[in-house]
């Protein structure tokens, strides 16, 4: 604890800031509060996100098997062009989006080709789509949980540190402040009483000199 002054100021500054430490703190609470609700809301949305996918792809995996005849799925059918990412903003803090992706088909011989690449195309796409969603959610949580770090930090720093602290510090002023007021009246009073002495005995010398 730095040391203080034991001043009339230094106890207006200590007040302010006391002031200025509860003013704040259940923004900060509310804040934090915020956060760990909307890193839960992201965190369910990415699992069920991730779930989708699995079963989209079991679906089109199982559907395969039955009609493809066991051929392999052709290599550089689908290949991704274009991610579309944009900008959002949770309890102050940027975050990404998913705005969705462009994807190009890879040439091969129609003829050549079965049918149910082109279906499968379709499903991987869709797949692909939301393992790119997922990714988004990820970076949402992490940055989210970046920012609820830091406002834990400084709840902590004014509950437990600065509250405390400036109460400690406002308390020792405000006692030295008394004792000297008291300290004050004390010498006032003697230096009345002796004064008054002086004056009686100057009286008294007064009238034997009479």
């Amino acid at each position: 604890m730095a040391k203080i002054k034991l001043t009339k100021n230094e106890l207006k500054v200590q007040k302010d800031a006391l002031k200025m430490y509860r003013r704040y703190l259940p923004t900060l609470m509310l804040k934090k509060q915020q956060l760990q609700a909307e890193i839960r809301t992201i965190e369910d949305k990415a699992r069920a996100v991730r779930k989708e996918k699995e079963e989209l792809e079991k679906g089109f995996r199982d559907w395969i098997a039955v009609f493809s005849e066991n051929e392999a799925f052709p290599e550089g059918v689908i290949t991704v062009s274009n991610i579309r990412k944009g900008i959002g903003n949770i309890a102050g803090v940027t975050i990404p989006t998913f705005d969705g992706a462009d994807f190009s088909r890879g040439d091969y011989d129609l003829y050549e080709t079965p049918l149910w690449v082109d279906i499968a195309a379709n499903h991987m796409e869709k797949a692909m789509l939301l393992d790119m969603e997922a990714e988004v959610l990820d970076e949402q949580v992490r940055l989210l949980e970046t920012e609820l770090l830091a406002t834990s930090q400084r709840v902590n720093l004014f509950e437990k540190v600065k509250i405390p602290e400036t109460e400690e510090n406002i308390r020792k002023i405000s006692i030295y402040l008394a004792d000297q007021q008291v300290s004050a009246v004390v010498r006032s009073k003697i230096s009345k009483r002796k004064i008054a002495l002086r004056n009686a005995e100057a009286s008294e010398r007064q009238v034997y000199s009479l």
